[in-house]
């Protein structure tokens, strides 16, 4: 069998993953397994939406369960120590100005596995996030992005 690909996670990253994991191997199944019961309970279970909506519970959890045991196994923590922090890396925060909406924006640069652009954090890998990377501050960047190309100036570069 393949070795999935390597994920490069920030620490903080990293440690969600082992919580959610944790959380869901713990409380999650316990929870589950209660709801069976109780379900169980209401007697004949070929006619049983509790049950059945029970038991498909407990695979989605299950299943979440090994895909977080996969990720966390080819997990790759960036280690923050050896990493210039004046240049754009896994684990910045960038300050840009974007010339095209005339306001300052910044991000948390994330693995892939990380992303939440409501909290700001933005994947290396997006046009944003990969035009970004290995820039320090005063670079002025043009980003290729699906609505057209967009100007931005580095302002500060700064780990978190």
């Amino acid at each position: 069998m393949a070795k999935a690909k390597q994920m490069l996670y920030t620490k903080e990253g990293f440690e969600a993953l082992v919580a959610e994991l944790k959380e869901r191997q713990t409380v999650k199944r316990e929870e589950i397994k209660e709801a069976i019961a109780t379900a169980r309970s209401f007697g004949d279970l070929s006619e049983n939406s509790e049950y059945d909506a029970a038991r498909n519970e407990q695979a989605q959890n299950e299943s979440r369960i090994l895909e977080l045991q996969a990720l966390i196994d080819n997990a790759l923590i960036i280690d923050e120590t050896k990493i210039d922090s004046s240049v754009v890396s896994i684990g910045s925060t960038v300050k840009v100005f974007d010339t095209d909406l005339d306001e300052e924006v910044e991000y948390n640069i994330v693995g892939s596995n990380e992303v939440d652009p409501f909290a700001g954090k933005i994947s290396d890998q997006s046009p944003i996030g990969h035009a970004l990377m290995g820039k320090s501050a005063g670079a002025e960047v043009l980003v290729s992005t699906p609505a057209g190309t967009i100007t931005m100036k580095v302002l500060e570069v700064s780990r978190k």
